[in-house]
């Protein structure tokens, strides 16, 4: 898609976002679930498959080397500092022949391409080395788009006394979304870190945020986080 394209496809959205925030706004939507006591970052997806092009799970490259990665660089190097719990969320699978009588990914295979994710070829799920995990952090395989579905996730988060969690990754309209509905479902706080979360398909990052915000979590920039995660243990 065309600059001229992403330009006109974004002044659609922000109209249909404005006609949208006044109907919310009058029924009572889009309020504040707010920041806790003790953060966690989810960075959902954000492997090579996802993160690197020449996968069909490739997403937004521009974005991706220009806002994900480097708002992911400021918040690990907050969470780092200030000893805040970060999981690494991946997806693979091991069986990934959609003919097989039996797979773990369900019926999922009939929907996406499951032989691109091969858990056999760690490089494709490995996260990307710009925001490599480091000693201490957590590593999750997912199976499915959320990462508490089927996972350790919310178990660990309680165990550590975790009430808000800040998500990034891809995709907003499937991992990332579902991951923050589920999120909340589950007594948590999801804060969406605004610029660090992508996707393939031009206007998803848009739509999905503004709806996220009206219904499921709070969206926050990448500079609000960073304070939040330097200054929360003060507080």
């Amino acid at each position: 898609m065309s600059n001229v394209d992403h330009a006109a496809l974004d002044k659609m959205l922000h109209e249909a976002f404005d006609a949208a925030s006044a109907l919310y706004k009058e029924r009572g939507f889009q309020r504040r679930v707010g920041f806790g006591k003790k953060p966690a970052l989810v960075s959902v997806d954000l492997a090579n498959a996802w993160t690197r092009p020449g996968n069909p799970f490739t997403c937004d490259q521009e974005k991706m080397d220009n806002e994900i990665i480097p708002g992911m660089q400021r918040l690990l190097e907050a969470c780092r500092a200030n000893g805040h719990p970060v999981i690494h969320v991946t997806t693979a699978y091991e069986i990934t022949d959609r003919k097989a009588p039996f797979t773990d990914m369900g019926l999922w295979h009939d929907k996406i391409p499951v032989d691109v994710v091969d858990l056999a070829d760690k490089d494709l799920w490995a996260i990307d080395s710009r925001i490599a995990p480091v000693e201490g952090e957590y590593t999750l395989l997912k199976k499915r788009a959320s990462s508490f579905h089927g996972t350790e996730l919310a178990g660990i988060l309680r165990a550590n006394g975790v009430d808000t969690i800040l998500v990034t990754g891809v995709t907003a309209c499937a991992c990332v979304r579902q991951t923050i509905c589920d999120g909340i479902a589950d007594g948590f706080r999801p804060i969406a870190v605004k610029e660090a979360i992508g996707d393939r398909v031009p206007g998803a990052v848009a739509w999905n945020l503004f709806d996220i915000d009206a219904k499921f979590g709070d969206v926050e920039t990448v500079d609000t986080c960073v304070d939040y995660l330097n200054t929360v243990n003060n507080r």
